[in-house]
């Protein structure tokens, strides 16, 4: 059974709609699915969605594009303790967006700085949003590690550069796929996923938005991590049950607190 490592329940608002989706998710194969905080309140509705359904665990953090949204960055201990609930086994998605640059950039690392510290405290790892500033990920990524220490990571969604890829591996950090994967122009990604270690890769939708080849245009939902899953597991040279089996255990071995 595969893994969504990262999708956003909370979109999913409708009477019912979310015990469908995960109903229909584990009908394709997709056991588990992680659903993701944007800002502090929208990542104790996370909690609240994971605490209600067996199979869905929670991120909590602030997203580069909400940042300073809800007033001042928080505290990284105040990040923290929403990750102290049995369910919370990851802070994020936190990062960095200088496409959409919807929030100004210097309170964004802020942001991102806050974040990390809080993945640092609570022994947890940090999911990363990177959009359109490779450099400053790397650069921030390795100050934080020489100032407070050791934290795990994953790119998720992952559409950067080969050399941010090759730096997060460096560092230890974990690679997440999504639909982007799939699309017809990707041929780049693809080339990066060929390069990436087998024990760094997982997979994941980001639902509801990305939906992979053939949904495109459609909103996506957990069980169309498969059609990412199948692609990566092409280019892998690896069919649909190892592919399934490589992932999943590789996101035990990052979110230890979800095995």
């Amino acid at each position: 059974m595969l893994i969504d490592s990262h999708c956003h329940l909370d979109y999913f608002d409708q009477p019912d709609e979310r015990v469908a989706v995960v109903a229909r998710a584990r009908a394709a194969g997709v056991a588990e699915m992680v659903t993701i905080g944007v800002t502090m309140s929208q990542s104790r509705q996370a909690i609240e969605i994971a605490a209600s359904l067996d199979n869905v665990w929670a991120c909590v953090g602030i997203h580069p594009n909400h940042a300073g949204e809800e007033g001042p960055v928080p505290d990284p201990a105040d990040i923290a303790a929403l990750a102290a609930h049995p369910k919370v086994i990851g802070i994020g998605e936190s990062g960095l967006d200088y496409f959409y640059d919807k929030a100004d950039r210097a309170v964004q690392v802020e942001n991102f700085r806050a974040n990390i510290r809080a993945a640092q405290l609570s022994g947890l790892p940090l999911a990363i949003h990177a959009r359109d500033a490779d450099e400053d990920i790397a650069r921030i990524l390795a100050e934080e590690r020489a100032r407070g220490g050791h934290f795990n990571f994953l790119l998720h969604c992952f559409s950067s550069g080969a050399a941010l890829a090759r730096t997060a591996v460096a560092m230890g950090g974990y690679i997440s796929f999504s639909g982007i994967l799939t699309f017809p122009k990707s041929t780049a990604l693809r080339e990066i996923a060929v390069e990436i270690p087998l024990d760094r890769l997982l997979v994941e939708t980001d639902s509801p938005y990305l939906a992979p080849v053939p949904f495109r245009g459609k909103r996506n939902e957990p069980a169309y991590t498969v059609h990412t899953a199948k692609i990566l597991g092409d280019v892998r040279g690896l069919d649909a049950g190892a592919i399934a089996r490589l992932t999943s255990g590789n996101f035990r071995t990052l979110y230890r607190k979800a095995a």
